[in-house]
């Protein structure tokens, strides 16, 4: 009688444990609280983070303001953005689905005549994110992030589909440091005719916390137009502080270093529900 009670409690453990090793965490059945990984967030920097949202979390990460500025040969154009927002949502363990939102936008376009100006709502960017290594445990880890841009901005006759694949890398060293790759291959509209050009970006940014919530970013990338062998380069600052548990806010600069390279200002908030 011992003996079959021993082998009852046997049994049934083993089946606790085949059913734990077999729960499979989805939109549906979201990853309990005390699971959740650490939040990573794709900002502030420009290469983006290989780590998804964990199943049935959103998690919302917000330019609550940026200003751009680009020299062009005969123009000069500047864009103030206002809440543009990446929706991110874990659909699985590994695959999360993006949206990015410009919620608000306002552009002026200076030129030897009259200045054009244009504001009203932005794109909409669909993209998923599939973590292929190192999403819940190493020191590496890579995932893939293809999108599409839809051209809702509103003023923009011109306006046209963009997309492209992105790959981001990360690598945790020791002394709490970390750096993040990205290899990025755009399909982009040209900015001033009809048409398309092909454009590569490389990025390597450096991580390390400067107290103990508050961490310090630089990073540097660079864009290579294909079609006209264009290169535009970057040096990037960004500090990004957690007020709270899955709650964080940063400021930054990109700077472009050629005269017609885009410089950006921002400041952001990320948080996790």
């Amino acid at each position: 009688m011992k003996k079959n009670l021993l082998l009852f409690a046997f049994i049934i453990t083993m089946s606790g444990l085949k059913a734990q090793v077999k729960e499979r965490y989805t939109l549906f059945h979201a990853v309990p609280k005390e699971k959740l990984r650490e939040m990573e967030t794709d900002r502030p920097d420009v290469t983006e983070s290989p780590i998804t949202t964990d199943a049935g979390h959103l998690q919302v990460e917000t330019d609550l303001y940026r200003l751009e500025r680009t020299n062009g040969e005969t123009s000069f154009k500047t864009t103030q953005l206002f809440n543009q927002a990446n929706l991110k949502l874990g659909l699985t363990r590994s695959t999360a689905i993006q949206l990015v939102v410009q919620s608000y936008t306002k552009e002026k376009v200076l030129t030897d005549g009259a200045p054009e100006r244009d504001h009203g709502f932005g794109d909409l960017t669909l993209r998923i994110k599939q973590n292929l290594i190192g999403n819940d445990k190493g020191n590496f880890a890579i995932s893939l992030l293809p999108y599409i841009k839809f051209p809702t901005a509103s003023g923009r006759e011109e306006n046209s589909y963009e997309g492209g694949m992105i790959v981001p890398m990360s690598l945790k060293l020791g002394g709490k440091w970390k750096l993040g790759m990205q290899i990025e291959l755009d399909r982009l509209q040209n900015e001033e005719a009809e048409g398309y050009h092909t454009q590569l970006l490389e990025s390597l940014t450096a991580s390390h916390p400067i107290f103990k919530k508050l961490d310090a970013v630089a990073e540097t990338h660079y864009t290579f137009d294909i079609q006209s062998h264009h290169w535009n380069n970057f040096l990037n600052a960004a500090l990004q502080l957690e007020i709270m548990k899955d709650v964080k806010i940063d400021g930054g600069l990109n700077y472009g270093i050629q005269h017609d390279a885009m410089r950006s200002y921002f400041f952001g908030l990320s948080f996790r529900l």
